[in-house]
């Protein structure tokens, strides 16, 4: 598949890494000179300029792409980059970085595909850390969808695993991982679960006893 990745901050980054690794392909958005270079250096195709703008994003090959993630820090070039690629029949995904609140979702869940905000995930797993507790519901993101963040017991039957081959039900995601004292980040293929690992995940809510069974055992 083809990716068009617009930032490439921490988030956009890491996104684009794990794509490549999978095999796919993936053209970089940036106009930080220097984030630009390192995208360049690090093996990706890039474009310099304004995610935003259509013709930046016809020169990415926005046209041809299959999703645009638009994953800068700034919501409204985001917003912007996901409309073009609605435009262009992209599956658009949009980083947001505002605190979790129904009408900061709710202002663009119906426009994009998907709503990402990845500093709540990890502010997210830092409460569930200081409560002690090792599966805390986040949010509802609909009726049915529930956002959670687990942290990982020692003996649970997922140490050992790679993130990518747990074997949830198939309406549950793992979004984000963290090792123990560190931030949450989207996890690479490869990255094995161990003890005190947290793991954010999104799931329906009449699927979370079995969820919970997965992860932590029964």
């Amino acid at each position: 598949m083809r990716f068009v990745i617009v930032g490439y901050g921490r988030v956009g980054a890491r996104t684009a890494h794990i794509l490549d690794e999978e095999g796919h392909e993936v053209v970089v958005v940036e106009s930080d000179p220097t984030k630009l270079e390192r995208a360049r250096t690090e093996g990706f195709d890039v474009v310099e300029g304004d995610g935003g703008t259509e013709a930046v994003l016809r020169e990415a090959g926005l046209e041809s792409a299959d999703a645009v993630g638009a994953l800068t820090g700034d919501p409204n070039v985001n917003f912007a980059a996901c409309m073009l690629g609605k435009e262009f029949g992209c599956r658009t995904v949009m980083r947001i970085d505002e605190d979790y609140r129904t009408e900061i979702y709710d202002q663009y869940a119906d426009d994009v595909d998907e709503v990402v905000y990845p500093e709540r995930l990890g502010a997210a797993g830092a409460k569930t850390a200081l409560l002690g507790g090792d599966f805390g519901a986040l949010g509802d993101l609909t009726e049915r969808l529930q956002l959670s963040v687990v942290q990982i017991p020692e003996g649970a039957p997922v140490v050992g695993d790679h993130v990518a081959d747990v074997d949830l039900p198939e309406t549950a995601r793992i979004y984000a991982h963290g090792r123990r004292r560190e931030s949450m980040t989207i996890p690479l293929p490869g990255t094995i679960v161990e003890a005190g690992d947290r793991v954010a995940l999104v799931a329906e809510r009449d699927r979370l006893d079995e969820v919970r069974a997965t992860l932590l055992g029964r």
